[in-house]
């Protein structure tokens, strides 16, 4: 039972790793902490951004261990959004909490990825949309910081959760939506407190979260590719059982 056991994680963490998937991992997990030695004020955020790394390249390739980093991320995410008044990321990290024992559990059940039908996968883009406004109406009501970015937290992220759990491919489309609106939105928040303009948050903890953005940007495209081609179907299974 043990050799099994051990063999499950080995087989998640180290099987199966292109050369170039190996460098630009080391080199995202890096980047974190560089940020955290540049401002170094928020510990928890370097780890929200090693674990939110580590989470979305495993779940690149399709593997349930993306849910135990996704845990440790989203536990310490949700902290650095309270304190930056980040209120749409922080509604959305609880959900991240509870979501990832569920997707853990959606996994192991089923390995294979899925696509939408055109007509489907265009209905749901413009479902986003809608909801991104309402949202944003939303947001803007209990004064929250930069409501037309956040609101992409507060509900494009949940459609995205949701198909990632499902495993349709179309939720990397929406992640890229998601970490190019987080790179902007935690960017001016970084700004406005190196300058003072504001003082709610950290610089640390908002510089944290550009880096992990940037690196879960990178990684968004690069997944597009691996679930399209079939790749993250294979790698699923891997040592399980």
């Amino acid at each position: 039972m043990e050799k099994a056991e051990h063999g499950w994680w080995y087989n998640q963490l180290f099987t199966n790793w292109k050369k170039f998937e190996i460098i630009y991992v080391l080199i995202l997990v890096a980047l974190q902490i560089v940020v955290y030695l540049i401002a170094p004020d928020s510990w928890i955020g370097m780890i929200s951004g090693v674990a939110g790394t580590l989470c979305l390249v495993y779940g690149m390739k399709g593997r349930k261990i993306s849910f135990i980093f996704g845990i440790i991320q989203c536990l310490a995410m949700t902290y650095v959004a309270w304190i930056s008044h980040a209120y749409g990321s922080f509604a959305m990290d609880i959900f991240y909490v509870i979501s990832q024992p569920i997707g853990w559990f959606m996994w192991g059940h089923d390995e294979a990825t899925k696509r939408f039908s055109k007509q489907t996968r265009n209905l749901i883009f413009a479902g986003a949309f809608v909801a991104w406004a309402i949202g944003w109406w939303i947001l803007a009501m209990v004064h929250g910081q930069l409501p037309y970015f956040d609101s992409i937290n507060f509900v494009v992220s949940f459609i995205a959760q949701v198909l990632y759990i499902l495993k349709y491919q179309e939720n990397w489309s929406l992640w890229i939506v998601v970490n190019l609106a987080n790179i902007i939105y935690w960017g001016i928040l970084a700004v406005q407190v190196a300058t003072g303009t504001t003082h709610i948050g950290t610089f640390g903890a908002a510089l944290s979260q550009v880096a992990l953005q940037a690196a879960l940007l990178f990684n968004s495209f690069y997944a597009t590719k691996v679930w399209a081609s079939g790749e993250a179907d294979n790698e699923g299974g891997a040592g399980q059982g």
